[in-house]
């Protein structure tokens, strides 16, 4: 009979023996796109989109350094959240150097045009002959050692609520829809994952519509420890009542120099009540001095640089740390109190 993974931390303390190995999560730095590498403490991996591509390689070759760092030999299983340059282009660079043994996507592109058949040949010429699954909403995903459970996937989301008891959210009465998107941005994968106590949420590039139907007019995520902010921090995503809703200890904002961390969403984000931390993968142009977090918890403050990651890594018991590849400062967040 396999134990929980907070029973088995707490038995390891009791009894003295080593506590089992943390969940890590990597974020890295591919210039305002997305290249999320999880690795569990059962040792399997899933990164979440590749970057984009050209720049003589520089974003594979820095999820390439991630993987190495972490001491994997593999990538077991390979999201990708949507159809979009940042998210997808950078994959064919990533496989050709770094093996990569299932396929996750929503199903086919829904946009059209060349780019996006570009894009779609390309990654199908990747995937050919490897394993691949397509999920909808309400999937979880096979990692091993963790829960990810699929919320949002081909502008669909969850109709069931991932927690006991879905709250109202006094928010939504106060928050009008935008115009529709048609684009994959709202057709974005999105996952909550779960690791004993700690919560852990990444909706990708999901748009305003598709936020307020995962929580208006009922919460159905439930609180969490530390959100990715959506769509790298720009205005469009990150809407007030998602915020209130999962009222998250730490926020993560894969923006770069110049794409994301917009001033009126990074407000947003930094304003939620409960909010701890901020911390940017980038200091952001746009934001300056008054909408950027302290230089400490950025990881590349020029917008030139060499592509710091930051990494958060998780215990079973809720407790976490945050550490940035820059400067190597690191900052701890004790489990919540019962």
């Amino acid at each position: 009979m396999r134990l929980p993974v907070a029973l088995m931390f707490l038995l390891s303390v009791a009894f003295g023996a080593p506590a089992p190995k943390p969940l890590e999560i990597y974020f890295v730095d591919v210039e305002g796109g997305q290249a999320t590498l999880i690795v569990t403490p059962a040792g399997e991996s899933m990164l979440v989109d590749a970057g984009w591509p050209g720049h003589d390689g520089r974003d594979a070759a820095r999820i390439v350094a991630a993987a190495k760092l972490a001491g994997l030999k593999r990538i077991d299983y390979f999201l990708l959240t949507h159809y979009h340059a940042d998210h997808v282009a950078g994959l064919p660079q990533l496989a050709e150097r770094f093996p990569i043994v299932t396929f996750i996507d929503h199903g086919p592109n829904t946009e059209t045009g060349k780019q996006a058949e570009r894009f779609s040949a390309e990654y199908a010429k990747v995937i050919a002959g490897h394993k691949h699954i397509v999920v909808k909403r309400g999937d979880t995903i096979p990692l091993g050692g963790v829960s990810v459970k699929v919320v949002a996937a081909r502008g669909a989301v969850i109709d069931t609520p991932v927690v006991d008891m879905a709250r109202p959210n006094p928010l939504c009465p106060l928050t009008k829809p935008l115009a529709e998107d048609p684009t994959e941005n709202a057709r974005s994968v999105g996952f909550l994952l779960t690791f004993g106590k700690f919560r852990f949420l990444d909706l990708a590039d999901l748009t305003w519509n598709k936020e307020l139907d995962l929580v208006c007019p009922v919460n159905k995520l439930g609180t969490i420890d530390v959100f990715l902010a959506s769509h790298h921090g720009v205005r469009i995503s990150n809407s007030p009542p998602l915020l209130g809703a999962l009222a998250p200890r730490v926020a993560i904002m894969n923006n770069g120099a110049r794409k994301g961390g917009e001033p009126e969403a990074w407000q947003v984000i930094r304003g939620t009540a409960g909010l701890e931390d901020l911390w940017q993968l980038h200091y952001s142009l746009a934001g300056g001095e008054k909408n950027n977090v302290p230089e400490l918890l950025i990881a590349n403050p020029q917008e030139h640089c060499q592509g710091h990651w930051l990494k958060l890594s998780a215990r079973p018991n809720g407790s976490f740390t945050v550490t940035n590849g820059r400067n190597g400062y690191r900052k701890a967040y004790p489990a919540k109190k019962s």
